[in-house]
């Protein structure tokens, strides 16, 4: 199963939008996929129609020991999309687990209980933070996507989240990668949307993925009726948009393992 955090210490550039979206698609061209919704804001699950009842299990019990992977894993109305939701409850998993050993392995131990076979991808949709949680979201995965928003601080942050992931493969996860950086918000009407892009992709080169991600109101509208864009609207430009993102991500994975 090839695991990849979504990730960006700040809140508000698209990360869970990315990651819902990312996941229908994937699921849509018959990859079998899990969502880990890994913020305590619990948007993901939100946004894939998860209700907050419905959430006895979640990515908190996960990762204090509550129950395994099987346990916590629901499905949505997506066809081979399954989802771990979170509730309120995972913020205190932060203060738990100073003290925990192996505190930083947690995820990832949890992850290593999925039966093989089951899932092809999992992406992870990691807090706006770079504490504890996110920490645990890098050292259990293969990779890492980060959604940018094309804004004036964009780069600032995403050197902060660079020198977590360096420090991370370095201390804890020899294999973590940067999959790609998805470029979010774009407002063609705005030079400065286009300035940081140019930015952007002239210190990462290759890394930015080509399909650059527009501001779109469907995009904001899709959770509230708790569903992804892609189902909500798949004719937006939004929509198309992660459509054409989805085809260059499958581009950079491995191929899927056969089911038994």
């Amino acid at each position: 199963m090839m695991r990849i955090a979504v990730a960006n210490q700040k809140g508000g550039v698209g990360k869970t939008t990315t990651a819902i979206n990312l996941a229908t698609a994937l699921a849509a061209v018959g990859r079998r996929v899990l969502l880990i919704d890994f913020d305590p804001q619990g948007n993901a699950s939100t946004g894939l129609g998860v209700a907050h009842d419905a959430r006895d299990v979640s990515s908190y019990e996960l990762v204090t020991g509550g129950c395994t992977l099987i346990e916590s894993a629901v499905p949505t109305n997506i066809p081979k999309l399954d989802i771990v939701p979170a509730k309120p409850d995972l913020s205190g998993a932060e203060v738990e687990l100073v003290g925990a050993d192996r505190r930083v392995y947690r995820l990832d131990e949890a992850l290593n209980q999925a039966p093989l076979g089951r899932w092809d991808v999992c992406l992870i949709d990691c807090p706006p933070s770079l504490g504890l949680l996110t920490v645990n979201a890098l050292v259990s995965a293969h990779a890492v996507i980060v959604p940018l928003q094309c804004e004036f601080f964009a780069l600032e942050g995403l050197s902060q989240l660079l020198q977590t992931v360096e420090r991370v493969r370095g201390r804890f996860n020899a294999g973590l990668s940067i999959l790609g950086v998805a470029l979010t918000m774009y407002d063609r009407r705005n030079r400065l949307s286009e300035a940081v892009a140019q930015d952007v992709r002239s210190v990462l080169g290759d890394v930015v993925f080509q399909t650059v991600i527009p501001r779109n109101v469907r995009l904001s509208e899709a959770p509230s009726h708790g569903l992804p864009a892609l189902i909500y609207d798949h004719r937006c430009p939004g929509s198309e948009a992660y459509m054409a993102l989805a085809r260059e991500l499958i581009g950079r994975l491995p191929a899927p393992a056969k089911a038994a």
